[in-house]
């Protein structure tokens, strides 16, 4: 079977290897928006005029399946872009109630864009999976373009999380496939004080159970 995968830019082939790993019978067939990368300060219009044709590039190179793996253009625009295709897309976004589940403090933070964090579905999460819960939002608004641009600000990136960990934070969210590529240095960053959770393993086992419907 062939597999798409979608991302903005660099951020989602991470999740594309891990699915090849997991799954080398099938085929992974990876697409990027590199003419319009980041995608964290744009509109939903302007998202959907540019994701509209990869997936459509993508179906007709044989996908049945679709991994949306840019929490940008999931939680923004996936009930739509479902309505208009037929074929099935697994959404990626961020893990808000997985957070919830293992915080002791009852404190979270969730790196993401600006644009996942204007939407009405990360709202939803939030006021679904973490009512009680103190959830941290810090500025990550360059992190995706430094990451594209192997220009990555380890001083940057540390501010930010040192400021979620001095209030009280033990779990972070990586709500962007970007900073994926960022994993290692923030589990370093927050040893011993907080939890980095992100979903790759999550939509590797969400596939493996949709493909095992459709055979």
């Amino acid at each position: 079977m062939n597999i798409g995968v979608f991302d903005s830019g660099i951020g989602g082939l991470s999740l594309a290897r891990a699915i090849e790993s997991a799954m080398p019978e099938h085929t992974v067939i990876f697409m990027n928006d590199q003419q319009h990368v980041p995608y964290g300060s744009k509109t939903p219009a302007e998202i959907r005029e540019y994701v509209v044709p990869i997936f459509e590039a993508l179906i007709a190179r044989g996908c049945q399946v679709i991994v949306v793996a840019c929490n940008t253009v999931s939680t923004a625009l996936i009930g739509e872009l479902r309505e208009r295709f037929s074929v099935l897309l697994i959404a990626i976004e961020p893990m808000v109630k997985t957070a919830a589940s293992l915080t002791k403090t009852g404190v979270i933070a969730v790196c993401a864009t600006p644009r996942t964090l204007a939407t009405d579905r990360y709202a939803w999460l939030k006021n679904t999976y973490a009512p009680d819960l103190t959830v941290i939002e810090p500025d990550c608004s360059d992190w995706a373009y430094m990451i594209e641009h192997n220009q990555v600000d380890d001083q940057k990136i540390r501010t930010r999380i040192e400021q979620a960990l001095t209030q009280n934070a033990d779990v972070i969210v990586l709500g962007c496939t970007h900073y994926h590529w960022i994993e290692a240095e923030i589990k370093a960053m927050a040893a011993g004080r907080a939890q980095v959770v992100q979903p790759e393993q999550a939509i590797v086992s969400r596939l493996t159970q949709v493909i095992a419907r459709l055979a």
